[in-house]
Parts: C-alpha cells; sequence; structure tokens
C-alpha cells in the first residue's frame, strides 16, 4: 500500500512519515513538496496526509483514506468533490481533550473568583476588596460553582472531558449535542440541537466546543445571546465563525452576559481596534486553547494506528460524516 504526504511539510510531516515507514513496513511512504509532486504520487495511492487540492484529488485513482491535518479543518476543507468521492476522511479529534478541558475551566474559575475585576485592578494598582458579605458575584465578586450550571454546547471528547471536571467542582452541567444518544458522566441533562433554545435560560456558563459546519455556522446570534441569563457568562474554543462578534459585543455592552472567555473569533487575528481587547469581563486568548505537550506524538499514533486498520482492513478511528464537516 502506498500513503502520500501532501504538501506543504515541516518538522513533523518529515518526521512522521520517517517513523511510518520503520513502523509500517507493509506501506511504503511518499513525502511530495509541490502539488506537482502530489498530483504523481496520489495517482496509485492508497492512502494520504493533509489538505488534498481538488485538481490533485481528480489524479486519485485508488484513494481510500485521507486523514485531515486537524481535528476540524477550516471552511472549504471538505469541497463537493472530496464530499463525494468515496475516500474515507479520518481527523484528529480526542487529543485536544485534556489541554481544552483545563482551558475552559481556567476560564470558569477565574471568572466564579472575580479575576476579571483583579486584572484590571492590578494593572491600574488597585487595592479594591469585594464586600465581604452573602449575595449575588456583583456583591462578592464570588461565583458558588456548587449552585451553578454550565451549558455545553457539543458534548464530544472535550465537551465530556470538561463536564467531568466541571461536575467535580459541584457544578450542575447540561449539554447539547447532535450525536450522543445518553450523556456522559458529569452530564446531568443531554438534549438535542433544537433544544439549545429552551435549555439557554437555565446555564450561567455557555460553553460552546462545536465546530464550524453548515449547521453551526453564526448558531450565536442576537436572538440566542438574548435567550442567555442575564449576567451569564459565554465561553468559545471551539470555531470563531460559530458566533457572530457584533452581538457578543452588544451583548456584553448592554450587561446582558457579565463576561466572555473567547480563544477563537470570527475574524482571526481580531482587529487591533475591536473593542472586546478593552471590555474589562473579557479574557481573550489567541487561539491556544489546544496548546500542550505531545500533541505531535498523539497525532502520529492517529495515523500509524488508522495505518494498520488500513492494512488489516479494520474500521478506522475518527471517521468524519464528510457532508457535516466533522
Amino acid at each position: 500500500m502506498k500513503f502520500v504526504f501532501i504538501p506543504p511539510q515541516n518538522k513533523a510531516t518529515r518526521d512522521w512519515a520517517a517513523r511510518l515507514m520503520t513502523d509500517c513496513r507493509d506501506m511504503s511512504v511518499v513525502l511530495t513538496e509541490t502539488n506537482e509532486e502530489a498530483k504523481t504520487a496520489i495517482v496509485d495511492a492508497d492512502a494520504a496526509f493533509g489538505t488534498v487540492a481538488p485538481e490533485v484529488l481528480a489524479q486519485a485513482q485508488k484513494l481510500r483514506w485521507l486523514q485531515a491535518p486537524h481535528a476540524a479543518p477550516a471552511a472549504g476543507y471538505y469541497y463537493p468533490a472530496l464530499i463525494s468521492h468515496p475516500v474515507v476522511v479520518t481527523n484528529f479529534r480526542e487529543i485536544y481533550n485534556d489541554h481544552i478541558s483545563a482551558h475552559i475551566m481556567m476560564y470558569v474559575l477565574n471568572f466564579a473568583r472575580g479575576m476579571h475585576r483583579y486584572f484590571h485592578q492590578q494593572i491600574r494598582h488597585e487595592w479594591i476588596p469585594p464586600k465581604e458579605k452573602t449575595g449575588s458575584a456583583d456583591e462578592t465578586g464570588v461565583l458558588a460553582l456548587p449552585e451553578a450550571t454550565m451549558l455545553i454546547v457539543g458534548v464530544g471528547g472535550v465537551g465530556a472531558e470538561t463536564a467531568r471536571i466541571a461536575s467535580a467542582f459541584g457544578m450542575r452541567v447540561i449539554g447539547i449535542d447532535a450525536r450522543r444518544v445518553s450523556a456522559p458522566p458529569g452530564v446531568a441533562l443531554l438534549g438535542r440541537p433544537e433544544e439549545l433554545d429552551d435549555l439557554l435560560p437555565q446555564a450561567d456558563f455557555v460553553v460552546l466546543t462545536i465546530p464550524h459546519t453548515p449547521a453551526t455556522g453564526g448558531l450565536f446570534d442576537a436572538a440566542r445571546f438574548a435567550r442567555m441569563k442575564k449576567g451569564a457568562y459565554f465561553i468559545n474554543i471551539g470555531r470563531g465563525k460559530t458566533t457572530h462578534l457584533d452581538a457578543l459585543t452588544a451583548a456584553l455592552r448592554d450587561g446582558r452576559l457579565a463576561g466572555a472567555g473567547l480563544d477563537v473569533f470570527e475574524t482571526e487575528p481580531l482587529p487591533k481596534d475591536h473593542p472586546l481587547w478593552s471590555m474589562p469581563g473579557v479574557f481573550i486568548t489567541p487561539h491556544t486553547s489546544g496548546i500542550g505537550p505531545h500533541l505531535n506524538e498523539r497525532r502520529y499514533e492517529v495515523i500509524l494506528e488508522n495505518a494498520r486498520h488500513l492494512i488489516d482492513g479494520t474500521p478506522l478511528r475518527n471517521i468524519v460524516d464528510k457532508k457535516s464537516w466533522y
């Protein structure tokens, strides 16, 4: 069998190709440097890694498996010819679960303990303790997590791990997912996508882990933010194009939302003059929630496992519904 690495190449893909030739001797490996080389190499290839341009895919005569280079590739990866092609596409989902769930909880704990206030006070060299009395988070600067509800929109691997951790803090976790038929540990209630509007008013934290797909583009708009509980927090670590930034900015500005933890944006990089940068209740990270140790090794493990599955004729790991993009 033949496996082709589609350009561009980097240190990681070169390393994977070399290791695959040793670890999977029943598969020849070709590292292409240009699209012209890829067109020639893919003619008799059984498998490929990377982003395959339409003109390259058109040359493929035997291609059965394509490994996408991301967990959720950007819009345009799944173009009509690829969707209709018989090739099975797999992705890198599940390898980021621990890193992204920790990033989500970083936002949650910062909001719950008032760090979105203290951060700006520190910048201004201000010592302003909160009022020491029982009451709302506005009075004390503290939100009691065992009294809070988290709504996770997209209970895949990341969402399920986040639910497990959040429930350990005593939070009530509810979720929305298009594929799961039963709630994973930590999720008290699992709903379908059509139930989103009914569940939004219950949540103190709304967490988006969903990819950008034909069904989720612009999912969170002014109407959705209006349905959220007043004073709730919005967290997005999925894909920026699921959320209208103008609507989010307006919901923060008018006090509908108390804050937002944002790792992804409708436009990236976020423009330097965007009002979100200076809003006091907003934490911004530059699309870094998935960063952490061991990722390249995890990626290679997926590639190697699926190469062996292809040779053995057994089901591949992380198969994508190409029409849905995930």
